[in-house]
């Protein structure tokens, strides 16, 4: 079962088998545009990969399957995007649903990553860094997916 993280404090995120070293890969899920980020578990230092792009399911698929046999993950992570007072809407849902396919097609264990605010972030970062709002939409979702998987990465460090 995929769990979800970076709730309370007081959340166990062990997983028995949490893995202490390797790659993680992260996802911002998106219905047209996927972002992706990768990251080391020793370093706990999350970059920008790329954007998987278009609508056919399995042609994203077919892009990720890609990286995943590149990168050889130990774990992969998904951000959960939630209403800012924490409810669910449509792609709460359509998220969950990534994350479960994620973790059945690949057999890694898959964490879900509040992610409120992060594409929010991730603009103005890119805005302050001086990349203008067109060249923006090109890489808005791996910085994005970077946000996630820092927070992930951030979140793991604070439990041990």
């Amino acid at each position: 079962m995929i769990s979800p993280i970076v709730h309370t404090k007081s959340e166990n995120l062990a997983c028995n088998a949490e893995p202490s070293v390797g790659t993680v890969l992260a996802f911002d899920f998106g219905e047209k545009r996927i972002g992706v980020a990768v990251g080391e578990l020793e370093l706990g230092l999350a970059h920008p990969l790329v954007t998987v792009s278009g609508e056919v399911t399995k042609n994203r698929f077919d892009a990720i399957t890609k990286l995943i046999e590149e990168w050889e993950p130990v774990r992969l992570v998904v951000g959960l995007p939630v209403h800012p007072d924490g409810t669910e809407h449509k792609l709460t849902q359509l998220s969950k649903r990534f994350a479960r396919r994620l973790e059945g097609r690949f057999k890694i264990g898959t964490k879900l990553v509040d992610e409120r605010y992060t594409s929010v972030t991730a603009s103005m970062g890119l805005r302050e860094a001086g990349v203008k709002w067109k060249k923006q939409k090109l890489v808005i979702d791996q910085v994005a997916a970077q946000q996630i998987l820092q927070s992930y990465f951030d979140r793991q460090n604070e439990l041990t």
